[in-house]
């Protein structure tokens, strides 16, 4: 889920603008003034040369560029970090892999073309009687009507998509390579407000709910800001100090959710403190994730795996061995299962009461996947379509 382009030198980076709203940083964060610190982010999306071959995790290869030196915890407010992974239990797959073939013999029920291939269609959110996918060769975010499987509008928002859709307040929420959170109508098919806020990495997610947006924005040279975002007025309302490569949000059992990729671990934020109560550690390079099916699931690029957090224990209960690390992928929760996919292997099904593989395919074919509408949709950015699965 990128818009894969050719990495920087390290160098500069760009810090937060200043306020954009009544809000104001609280005392605990520092200033915000631009910092020297290394660079994990590509250049604004211009060019989109086609995607590597889905590959092993290596030094250097990610979605992003990993740091080793950031941070674990939260710097104020984060509990110490919670079961580490080796204290739980790893379960590998117990079932043959099939192929792609197979999976559109027995679960396909429909080919949405959206264009864009070799590089899109990526990320998915699913609301207000749609699937909604972005687009970034289009410059456009997508609706796709799930009553006719059929593109009913194309909404441009003049830059790149580059940082995870979603849904929430009466409104479609997508961020820009240009450095803006777009707000689309989703019953106008148009953009509403951009508001000025540069996302960490062009690699991640964004979350609605808890009372607000959450984005995650470059701060300094140790931490980075889980911003909130006023619906009501569509202005910063507030931040939260989050640890050095900080990368995806999500929302869900009364928290907000943040991986850190280059600390191996899960912060637990607090919506109405804004502070971090938690931090769990999971297994290397943890990125994308999905609440639902019970509890919090985090997929770990370095080896594949997936850690199961219980929202209760705030601790890793299981270690789900799915085999398929590499660059890109995503998770989602819902249907009955969890599903993970990944360049390659475009799908993989855990069964949530036994946290277990239960299916998986490999071929030509994944990238982002959601859930809806009693079906299971995968977006395969080789082929430039959305599939509509059953998840039975």
């Amino acid at each position: 889920m990128t818009c894969m382009r050719a990495r920087p030198s390290p160098g500069q980076r760009q810090s937060l603008p200043a306020e954009h709203g009544p809000g104001r940083i609280p005392e605990r964060i520092p200033p915000l003034t631009a910092t020297a610190r290394p660079s994990r982010e590509s250049p604004r999306c211009e060019a989109l040369p086609p995607r590597p071959q889905r590959g092993h995790w290596g030094a250097g290869i990610a979605c992003a560029v990993f740091v080793a030196a950031a941070g674990a915890g939260c710097g104020s407010g984060g509990g110490a970090a919670s079961a580490t992974p080796s204290e739980v239990t790893h379960t590998r797959p117990t079932v043959p892999v099939r192929s792609v073939a197979q999976l559109r013999g027995t679960r396909l029920q429909a080919v949405i073309r959206v264009g864009g291939a070799p590089n899109a269609p990526d990320w998915q959110a699913e609301g207000f009687g749609a699937v909604w996918v972005a687009n970034s060769p289009k410059k456009a975010v997508q609706r796709i009507d799930p009553a006719t499987n059929r593109v009913t509008a194309v909404v441009r928002i003049g830059a790149q998509p580059c940082d995870g859709l979603a849904t929430g307040f009466g409104s479609v929420w997508a961020v820009d390579c240009a450095g803006a959170l777009v707000r689309i109508d989703p019953s106008a098919g148009r953009v509403v407000a951009r508001i000025p806020v540069t996302a960490e990495s062009d690699e991640g997610l964004i979350a609605a709910g808890e009372g607000g947006l959450w984005i995650l924005s470059s701060l300094n040279v140790n931490h980075d800001a889980l911003i909130r975002i006023d619906p009501a007025t569509n202005k910063v309302a507030g931040r939260v100090l989050v640890p050095f490569g900080s990368t995806a949000a999500a929302v869900g059992f009364g928290a907000v959710w943040v991986t850190t990729a280059a600390g191996s671990t899960v912060e637990r934020v607090d919506p109405s403190t804004g502070k971090v109560v938690a931090t769990i550690r999971v297994h290397e390079a943890p990125r994308f994730l999905a609440a639902g099916e019970g509890a919090v699931w985090v997929l770990n690029q370095s080896d594949g795996s997936v850690s199961r957090i219980d929202p209760h224990m705030n601790q890793v209960t299981a270690t789900i061995a799915v085999n398929v690390p590499g660059e890109g992928g995503c998770i989602a929760a819902g249907e009955g299962g969890v599903w993970v996919t990944m360049p390659g292997t475009p799908l993989s099904r855990i069964d949530p009461r036994r946290n277990v593989v239960t299916e998986q395919f490999t071929g030509v074919g994944g990238d982002c996947i959601g859930t809806g509408f009693h079906s299971i949709w995968l977006s395969n950015h080789e082929l430039g379509n959305v599939w509509r699965l059953s998840p039975h």
